[in-house]
């Protein structure tokens, strides 16, 4: 909205305040509240200054590795959808749709099924592998017909719900080697430790700041094929390193908190409406917004039914599946 020529929105430093305080607070409360409250005043206290006591244990043990993967899986999954709807040009783009997900998923039951050996460790490139192959078997789908936002999506969901099928196919045929990987499988931060936390942060961490880093080649590429070209940029190699970022994020979160979707649909579109198309801006405030949604999401699931917990993967769907066909509808319009 303009009034007299001016610019209302809020200024860009309030927002990025905003989306800071907003990441911080879920932090907070992902860690007070659960099967069991803690205060927030006292939650803040033993962060700390921990102590013996039984609220100590729970938020340093228990509660703290969960909320510092959702924080940086928020964010991950936030930049991984940025960057896949800038090169794709693709506002329907997200890890999920395009199947990225599923595939990261699908690879880490392999994994786990057939090499029983393996160290933890592999989890992340062996979702990075399945996710890559998921995209490039979408895009392959949907280039056959002519490529446009819809039957990319339409495509990504095919090829999502092939994963999908393979995934639970092997769940029954070797039930007891797959239970290994029901951590990945299940939408959730339920029982997240440090140790997984520590497999997964330097793999996310560099993909966010590559994504930072190359953030003014997503503008570039944005433009469109002929305008990147006529601005000397090296199109198949940008749009190729970006779209493995994008996948390296997703398949990182994948491999840590299992396939959550919309989340990478969802904040990117509330990023570019606070912080404009400007991807230098837009991809650091959807890290804060990323960061903020998936621990509240976490936070939702504890509550809602406790002492039992709902995966968060399935808050997020409810929230996510309207705002892709509301999307998606207006699209199809245009």
């Amino acid at each position: 909205m303009r009034s007299r020529g001016r610019d209302l929105s809020p200024p860009r430093w309030l927002t990025f305040t905003g989306a800071l305080l907003a990441a911080l607070l879920a932090g907070l409360l992902s860690l007070a509240l659960g099967a069991a409250d803690i205060p927030l005043a006292e939650t803040a206290r033993l962060l700390v200054h921990p102590d013996d006591s039984v609220s100590s244990l729970v938020i340093h043990t228990l509660r703290l590795p969960r909320t510092l993967i959702a924080l940086i899986a928020g964010a991950a999954l936030a930049v991984s959808g940025l960057l896949l709807q800038g090169v794709t040009r693709n506002p329907l783009a997200d890890p999920g749709i395009l199947g990225v997900e599923a595939g990261g998923a699908l690879a880490i039951l392999i994994l786990v099924v057939f090499l029983p050996a393996a160290p933890a460790a592999a989890f992340v490139p062996a979702a990075f592998l399945g996710g890559g192959l998921a995209a490039l078997a979408a895009y392959g789908a949907a280039r056959t017909v002519g490529v446009t936002p819809l039957r990319l999506a339409l495509a990504g969901v095919a090829v999502a719900s092939l994963a999908g099928a393979a995934t639970r196919a092997l769940q029954l045929l070797f039930e007891d080697r797959a239970q290994g990987a029901l951590f990945a499988l299940s939408g959730s931060l339920a029982g997240r430790t440090w140790a997984q936390l520590g497999q997964v942060a330097p793999w996310l961490l560099a993909g966010l700041i590559g994504a930072l880093i190359l953030a003014p080649r997503v503008n570039v590429l944005t433009l469109g094929e002929d305008v990147a070209r006529s601005l000397g940029a090296r199109t198949e190699r940008d749009r190729t390193v970006i779209t493995a970022l994008g996948v390296l994020l997703a398949a990182g979160s994948v491999s840590v908190v299992g396939p959550v979707g919309f989340v990478g649909l969802i904040i990117p579109h509330a990023a570019r409406a606070l912080g404009g198309a400007d991807h230098r801006v837009s991809l650091p405030l959807a890290a804060l917004l990323g960061a903020a949604f998936l621990p509240l999401a976490d936070v939702a699931a504890r509550v809602i039914d406790r002492p039992a917990e709902t995966p968060v993967g399935i808050l997020v769907a409810a929230a996510g599946s309207p705002f892709f066909i509301l999307l998606a509808r207006r699209i199809g319009r245009r």
